[in-house]
């Protein structure tokens, strides 16, 4: 499968739910190669089992990638082609495969990248935010203090944000999207992409915690969150005076409750005054 000495690293997408959504070059490269690096091969194995492909699977996920690359260069240096995949969707996009593949293109070996399912332009496919430009930032950090301050670099962010969500942290995250960039942000959850339950809640961030606060069958499944970006704002834009206000008003209450004062006191827009003071805090 490898027009030189050496064989071929093939990535291969599999699909995010729904079998169907894999491609007939997939199940051929998969049926073909000598064997498949698969992040689970539990889990992998019974997607090919799905479709009869009875190839050799070799466990290549986060904690073994540095050591297990090297044998699987050996192999593909030796003239075998491999195929490496993930749970779902496409390998590297937040998952295993970098360190495998960065070794790889140091060898001169062959990689050849198969399109198919990802959650990530699936999601915004259909979210209805701006998809021109945006920034995928994977899986904020797991403890509060930390997400927060990552959230908190991110605040000024023009472009529009997707990040990947788990269920056991989606209402704490939801109420850090809150606290850093306010009620009114627009937010789309897309939860159990192409499964039975596909849903795609859509609102503010406000609107979109309410629904899922509301409902515990919207905390459940894999989640993909699309937060509209900042928009732009000049200091040049606003009363000079409302600026003044606010940061006096910092001094005893919170940014959120702060910004609404001085916007009401002045009659200025409250979003772009509590964003300024955002992008003034990254400063």
């Amino acid at each position: 499968m490898s027009t030189s000495t050496h064989g071929t690293l093939f990535i291969v997408p599999t699909p995010i739910g729904n079998l169907g959504d894999i491609t007939e070059r997939a199940i051929q490269v998969l049926r073909d190669v000598a064997a498949i690096a698969a992040e689970d091969t539990r889990h992998s194995g019974q997607l090919l089992q799905h479709f009869g492909i009875k190839a050799e699977m070799i466990a290549l996920h986060e904690h073994n990638e540095r050591n297990k690359s090297q044998l699987l260069i050996q192999r593909l240096q030796a003239g075998e082609s491999l195929a490496l995949i993930s749970d779902a969707g496409t390998p590297l996009i937040s998952d295993p495969g970098y360190v495998l593949v960065q070794q790889c293109r140091a060898a001169n070996i062959r990689v050849s990248a198969l399109p198919g399912a990802c959650a990530i332009t699936t999601a915004l496919s259909a979210a209805g935010l701006p998809t021109d430009r945006f920034t995928f930032e994977g899986f904020l950090p797991a403890k509060p203090q930390q997400r927060r301050a990552k959230l908190k670099e991110l605040a000024a962010e023009v472009r529009t944000l997707v990040f990947y969500e788990s269920p056991h942290r989606i209402t704490h995250t939801l109420a850090d999207l809150r606290s850093v960039f306010g009620d009114e942000r627009p937010l789309v959850m897309a939860r159990e992409l192409t499964k039975q339950f596909e849903t795609y809640l859509h609102g503010t961030i406000a609107t979109v915690e309410e629904q899922v606060l509301a409902d515990s069958n919207q905390q459940r499944g894999e989640m993909v969150l699309m937060l509209g970006g900042a928009e732009p704002v000049a200091a040049d834009d606003l009363n000079p005076q409302a600026l003044v206000t606010l940061q006096l008003l910092r001094k005893e209450l919170p940014l959120k409750k702060a910004a609404a004062l001085a916007a009401e006191i002045h009659g200025v827009r409250k979003n772009a005054l509590y964003q300024l003071a955002l992008e003034a805090d990254q400063a």
